[in-house]
């Protein structure tokens, strides 16, 4: 079990101070849009490592005035033991971390918290760019490897560095070789992680019978094929020095890949699928998702699903409550109104959240 059974907010978007005790059944969250339920989803998502479910700036999540910050304070319940996680703001400075009252990391906070999200801005991930579809990849791969994170900044800064040099035209080879090294190191366990991620959704798949369809993955580069080993990458990064020189940017490593998903059953890919078939293939990967984390770590992730009945029919809307109830999964679902989580009755509890003036009121019921 993993659930987040205490949840306080002071000065975060659009709540002033929430105070929410909890136990680890589904939460749904019901009010009008604009109310401020998504900003709780959010909330939840800042109890795992990164930029949260908007990937917004920590200034960005603060009330007005900025300068006061904002808190959020949590517990952590898994079968074996409580931690007490806070995580704070000061002034939009970043987030800071504290375990049990001690100063923390977020990859420490990863160890402990495997939060998973759907939301609406996802929608258009088979249709839109291949950036979106690393990150949602990369979302997976942490709830399976929580040093993931930390590979992914160091290749991001690496490269950032590297380009730097690229579009100031330097030529010197010794201002490479140390970034090269970097990005080389970082990019295998990269996309190493994601191959595994890959094949760990495959597998989730295939062995559950479920309402919605599978999706059949693929893990592509943009030009050739992934050099399969870190030295391999380095020499490939100094072979393409020159090319990269002409266009000013690193044309080969992990941010050059690409995830193609299909639906399986009709041989279609899903960017040419309906918005409810789309839709439907986002939430069998994310079950799936939690059924492999579930598999291997003994306990299903956190699931962070808003305005998720957006796109489902009744029958598939059940069935999504069936699933998630049969996890053991805490989900944090938003929608409208009650009516759409009439099927999970006395299986949840429910938030009703109320705006007043451009402040959010929660409500346990």
């Amino acid at each position: 079990m993993l659930a987040l059974t205490s949840l306080f907010m002071s000065h975060f978007r659009s709540h002033l101070r929430a105070d929410l005790h909890l136990d680890a059944r589904p939460v749904a969250i019901h009010g009008n849009n604009g109310a401020g339920k998504t900003n709780i989803l959010e909330a939840v998502s800042l109890f795992s490592p990164g930029r949260g479910l908007r990937r917004a700036s920590a200034a960005d999540m603060a009330r007005q005035p900025e300068s006061l910050g904002w808190k959020l304070r949590g517990v952590l319940q898994t079968d074996t033991q409580t931690y007490e996680v806070e995580t704070v703001s000061e002034a939009g400075n970043a987030r800071q971390v504290r375990i049990d009252n001690k100063a923390a990391s977020q990859v420490a906070l990863g160890r402990i918290a495997r939060v998973v999200w759907l939301i609406p801005a996802m929608d258009r991930l088979w249709i839109e760019g291949a950036e979106g579809r690393r990150r949602f990849l990369d979302r997976i791969a942490l709830s399976f490897d929580p040093d993931h994170a930390e590979a992914t900044l160091a290749y991001e800064k690496a490269m950032r560095d590297r380009n730097r040099l690229l579009k100031d035209t330097v030529r010197d080879a010794a201002w490479y070789r140390v970034l090269e090294g970097q990005m080389a190191e970082a990019g295998h366990r990269i996309h190493q992680a994601r191959v595994m991620a890959v094949a760990r959704l495959r597998a989730a798949q295939a062995e559950a019978e479920t309402a919605f369809p599978v999706a059949e993955l693929e893990l592509i580069q943009a030009e050739g094929d992934m050099p399969d080993s870190a030295a391999d990458l380095r020499a490939a990064l100094e072979a393409g020095r020159g090319r990269d020189l002409a266009v000013g940017r690193t044309l080969v490593g992990p941010h050059r890949s690409d995830l193609i998903g299909s639906y399986a059953a009709k041989g279609l890919p899903a960017k040419e699928c309906s918005t409810g078939e789309q839709k439907a293939l986002l939430v069998s990967l994310v079950l799936a998702n939690a059924r492999a984390v579930q598999a291997e770590e003994g306990a299903a992730p956190i699931l962070l699903l808003d305005e998720v009945a957006a796109h489902l029919d009744a029958g598939r809307r059940a069935a999504l409550y069936d699933e998630i109830c049969a996890l053991g999964t805490q989900a944090w679902m938003t929608g409208t109104g009650p009516e759409l989580f009439a099927e999970l009755g006395t299986r949840a509890q429910h938030l009703n959240v109320v705006d007043h003036d451009g402040t959010s009121e929660v409500t346990l019921l």
